[in-house]
């Protein structure tokens, strides 16, 4: 895992949170704490190949990836086969939920980590990385809040992914701990949006005011 994890958004430490979130969880369950240790701590090691390639899906790749390092470490097919589900279903697919309670549990806590602020700044930390921007502007030159945006930026990720996150929830303690930071995300992006539009509005009326006198 230390090996795979090379960027900002996805190091040791996101795998490190994901793995605490998922013991503070299974503390209401009877699981099979193993598997959701490996899973947790071998569930992004397929990042590499996804950033080299993005038609890759990680969380395919990783499970094959987790596959063959814990047979090839001796552990039993069944329970690297366990493993290799849990972490297929980590990333929302529709058509690919998770099915045991280990692999619950790994989703929710990797999704916990895109929750409240830490959610914000490892979400500012990957569009750094990938090279997008804080936000777009429309034809007329004016900010866009993200609702409507077609081009990838901060502010339309939190408003496709971000805030519509935190129903999509399988345990109650996982439910529990994301209520309780909903609220930070919305005021930080609030308070973004206010932070560039009001000045971006004043600069653009003074400068037309300018260009008036000059004229």
């Amino acid at each position: 895992m230390l090996a795979c994890m090379k960027d900002g958004a996805h190091d040791s430490e996101h795998i490190y949170r994901v793995l605490n979130y998922s013991l503070a969880i299974a503390e209401q369950y009877t699981v099979n704490a193993d598997v959701l240790t490996a899973s947790a701590l071998l569930h992004d090691i397929g990042r590499g190949a996804q950033f080299k390639n993005p038609a890759l899906d990680h969380a395919a790749v990783g499970s094959e990836m987790a596959y063959d390092f814990l047979t090839a470490s001796g552990w039993s097919v069944d329970k690297a086969e366990h493993v290799r589900k849990c972490i297929s279903t980590h990333r929302y697919r529709k058509n690919n939920e998770p099915e045991s309670i280990e692999a619950k549990i790994l989703f929710d806590a990797d999704k916990l980590d895109v929750t409240g602020a830490v959610g914000i700044a490892r979400t500012l930390a990957y569009i750094g990385i990938v090279g997008e921007p804080l936000y777009s502007l429309d034809i007329r030159g004016q900010i866009l809040d993200g609702t409507k945006d077609t081009e990838p930026s901060f502010f339309r990720e939190y408003n496709f992914k971000l805030k519509n996150i935190y129903d999509g929830f399988y345990t109650e303690r996982a439910k529990t701990i994301a209520s309780e930071r909903k609220e930070s995300a919305r005021m930080f992006y609030e308070e973004m949006l206010k932070e560039v539009e009001e000045p971006y509005k004043n600069g653009r009326r003074l400068l037309n005011t300018l260009l008036k006198v000059q004229e």
